[in-house]
């Protein structure tokens, strides 16, 4: 695998690290030794065709993999430093390391509880503090104006972009450091998905966001940083710009210039 100099540089400072990081659905392997270093505040993007891996890779963050009968995982994963399959509680974890998934899946209740649900969890019952926390988790996702006035209503009835929306709201109410986003657009229609490309933007200013997508036009878009997926492989990861102007593999190259995927 091809990487930048920035990003082998030791004295850089990364929010989630990889190192020989494999995976395992029974007896297929589905990730083969990935070493990816992640920085902070930044959007990276995963790229690749179908069954690469990318999404696989996502859920091995927050280990919702573990989720999935006969997956067994070696390797490690890093957050700040701390290999999270040995010293942290998957509970713990979750709750520094959201997930946005591919639909939107708000909880069908209200818009209130959906983003409470959370906090409750963790021990939040005061509602003026429950409040507090919808509202600021709402205006970060630019929702509040629409939404202050209808709290009390199902979270299933609101447009799909809201939905989604709202998903990275309640996401946001749990306070993470990164935000998974498993093709969080693939099901919205081209405004509302400029929408959410905008909203990852303005997000990334206080959280780090890996995004996973099939569309190398947003990849290029909104990301910092790329990495290409092939057959399990992290095949090429480093900024953005140079993997789609100046790919050093030969593969990435081809998959960029739609030669195959």
């Amino acid at each position: 695998m091809i990487m930048s100099q920035d990003v082998l540089d030791n004295s850089v400072s990364f929010k989630l690290q990889s190192q020989d990081l494999c995976l395992w659905y029974g007896k297929f392997q589905a990730l083969n030794n990935i070493n990816i270093s992640i920085k902070p505040k930044c959007i990276t993007a995963i790229i690749g065709p179908s069954g690469c891996g990318k999404s696989t890779l996502l859920r091995c963050f927050n280990r919702m993999n573990e989720l999935i009968p006969y997956c067994r995982v070696t390797g490690s994963v890093k957050l700040d430093g701390q290999d999270i399959y040995t010293t942290l509680k998957p509970e713990s974890l979750r709750k520094r390391v959201g997930m946005v998934f591919q639909r939107p899946n708000p909880f069908p209740i209200s818009v209130f509880d959906n983003i409470a649900y959370g906090p409750r969890v963790h021990g939040i019952k005061n509602q003026l503090q429950l409040l507090q926390i919808v509202e600021s988790s709402l205006k970060a996702t630019a929702l509040w104006n629409q939404l202050k006035d209808k709290l009390h209503i199902q979270a299933t009835n609101l447009t799909p972009e809201q939905q989604q929306r709202l998903c990275i709201s309640r996401a946001i109410a749990m306070a993470p450091e990164v935000l998974l986003m498993d093709e969080p657009c693939s099901t919205l229609d081209p405004i509302a998905t400029a929408h959410i490309e905008e909203l990852m933007r303005e997000l990334c200013s206080n959280y780090t966001i890996v995004i996973v997508t099939h569309n190398m036009q947003q990849a290029a878009r909104i990301s910092h940083y790329t990495g290409f997926m092939l057959l399990g492989n992290l095949i090429e990861f480093g900024p953005t710009e140079k993997i789609f102007t100046n790919p050093e593999d030969k593969r990435t190259d081809e998959y960029i210039t739609g030669r195959y995927g």
